[in-house]
């Protein structure tokens, strides 16, 4: 299920779909790892050619993307990890 944020609760969701969302979660860390490299350089384009606020923007936006792909998919390997637990 989806919340307002875009983030799924991993608790309602089978161990087999928690698999299959890491599994699609792992596939998209190197395009995410492109796009974000992607902003970093127009960052550092833009500072290098009289860029004012453009960079500082580009750099926040890479890092919450960064920051946002990591929180999930932990969170989801807390999930899977805490069902595979015996206790």
């Amino acid at each position: 299920m989806e919340n307002p944020f875009g983030t799924k609760d991993y608790g309602h969701l089978t161990l087999e779909e928690l698999r299959a969302e890491e599994k699609k979660l792992k596939s998209q860390r190197i395009p995410m790892a492109i796009f974000v490299g992607f902003l970093v350089g127009i960052a550092i384009y833009s500072a290098t050619h009289n860029g004012k606020f453009l960079p500082v923007i580009l750099m926040v936006a890479a890092f919450i993307i960064g920051r946002n792909a990591t929180h999930k998919l932990k969170s989801l390997q807390a999930e899977i990890q805490r069902r595979n637990s015996p206790f």
